[in-house]
């Protein structure tokens, strides 16, 4: 089990398992939670509106969001409205005073070297933070 001690005097616990998954407890009373976008409906009606375009979903990410000249370009003033959240899912995790933590993101600084976010999920008594090898060959 490892303590972090926040700016605010809070202090969270992981305690790693068998499957080097970590439970995260300690105060979320104050804590921001991002969810990923669902891009499915935005860019199936791009497909629809120009069936012969070129764009790849990832080009499309880009561009839905893409801001010009002070103003939101056509494209995405069309699409946007149409990304959603996918709230099923976590992909951030940010309590008042820390520590944030995100997908893909390395947990050496809780001193779980080798290791990084790859989702969270809910659990009894915080999150349980799901891990993945960041390709170095040091153990928890």
């Amino acid at each position: 089990m490892r303590e972090y001690k926040n700016r605010y005097g809070d202090v969270f616990t992981f305690t790693k398992d068998e499957n080097n998954d970590i439970l995260w407890e300690g105060n979320f009373e104050y804590c921001r939670v991002g969810m990923p976008n669902d891009y499915t409906l935005a860019y199936e009606c791009y497909l629809d509106d120009h069936p012969d375009t070129d764009v790849s979903l990832a080009k499309f990410k880009l561009l839905v969001h893409e801001y010009k000249d002070d103003d939101y370009t056509s494209l995405s003033k069309l699409y946007s409205p149409l990304v959603k959240s996918l709230d099923n899912e976590i992909d951030m995790v940010d309590p008042s005073g820390g520590p944030y933590l995100s997908r893909g993101m390395s947990l050496d600084s809780l001193g779980f070297k080798g290791y990084k976010v790859k989702d969270f999920k809910k659990s009894e008594g915080g999150l349980k933070i799901i891990t993945e090898k960041d390709g170095t060959n040091t153990q928890i």
